[in-house]
């Protein structure tokens, strides 16, 4: 049975995916229905304790959720508030329930007991919410993958070179780089910095593809695997602040032990009204993280054939480095809670 991380900050989805209705999505193992209140967004087991129906397929009301089944309905808070049949309520009544934050345009979703709920570990995508001067595309997908093999696909972006060559290959500059790998407390960096090549692709338009330039992959990671990536180019030999700079989120919930929702967004400060560049961003994206990115993780995935990651003995490159790391602190994580 796979275990997962309690006390951190899960992505549950959007801000937009929450209308006026309920969605029901899979969270670490867990169906769980979210939906809006008057107080912010409210997060429920989906699963009436009466006959065990969807809550996610019933209707809001004032209090809370009504179950599609029997008519039980459920506050924020989880506790049964109505029985259509009796003026007395159950004892056991009640479902799980989870602390949720809107911020920079996202729903997280505490992992542990609501009490415990810490907003000051949420971590920070400010540089990817909507602004008047940013323009900001959001797409999902859903990865046929543990969240692991997701993060180390993202901490390791020298398989841009291999696995894209259809959508953001660069010719090759990532070979002219320097990788490094920071350790800051409950933060990873894992960075990538080519001097002196060609202007990179999302800098066209901007720089003539002829010019030298100073080109630059910044990814920070925090568990379980929320990722933010800087891409950022300049003239050779400026300073980064003058540079053309794009902002990314990628970030992974687990969903069940095998399968991964994969949330990402772009930034850009150009053509902040064209429909035409977000619907060739979410084409170029699509075929970046569906047509590519998806088939070789689920691919590499299976390939493992049941057995441990560890057990297999992967091969180090050194670049890998981000990936390895970020899975020795989820453990590491995962034992301080267990203990």
């Amino acid at each position: 049975m796979t275990t997962y991380l309690k006390d951190v900050w899960y992505m549950a989805a959007w801000c937009e995916e929450l209308g006026d209705g309920l969605l029901g999505r899979r969270l670490f193992d867990r169906a769980i229905v979210l939906f809006r209140t008057a107080d912010g967004v409210a997060a429920l087991a989906d699963r009436c304790p009466h006959r065990f129906a969807p809550l996610s397929l019933g209707t809001k009301a004032d209090e809370g959720v009504i179950c599609p089944y029997h008519g039980l309905t459920f506050d924020a808070a989880g506790q049964c508030v109505r029985n259509p049949f009796s003026g007395k309520i159950p004892p056991a009544a009640r479902v799980d329930s989870w602390a949720c934050i809107e911020r920079d345009g996202i729903v997280w979703l505490w992992g542990g007991s609501r009490e415990t709920a810490d907003a000051s570990l949420i971590p920070d995508f400010s540089v990817v919410a909507d602004g008047p001067n940013v323009r900001v595309v959001r797409g999902y997908t859903l990865l046929e993958a543990p969240y692991e093999f997701g993060t180390d696909n993202l901490m390791d972006l020298s398989h841009i070179e291999f696995v894209h060559k259809g959508s953001f290959a660069g010719n090759g500059v990532i070979f002219a780089g320097r990788h490094a790998v920071r350790d800051e407390g409950t933060t990873l960096h894992s960075d990538w910095w080519m001097p002196g090549v060609k202007a990179p692709p999302h800098t066209f338009g901007i720089y003539p593809p002829e010019m030298d330039c100073d080109h630059w992959l910044d990814m920070r990671w925090n568990a379980p695997a929320s990722m933010h990536l800087e891409i950022g180019a300049c003239p050779a030999g400026a300073l980064r602040d003058g540079g053309v700079i794009a902002h990314q989120a990628h970030i992974l919930t687990p969903a069940s032990a095998t399968t991964t929702h994969y949330f990402w967004a772009t930034t850009r400060g150009h053509d902040l009204e064209s429909v035409e560049t977000d619907a060739f961003l979410r084409q170029l994206f699509a075929q970046a993280f569906d047509e590519e990115d998806k088939p070789i993780i689920k691919a590499a995935y299976e390939n493992l054939e049941g057995e441990d990651f560890w057990a297999a003995k992967p091969l180090s490159l050194g670049i890998d480095a981000g990936g390895t790391r970020a899975r020795r602190k989820v453990e590491a994580m995962l034992r301080a809670e267990a203990a």
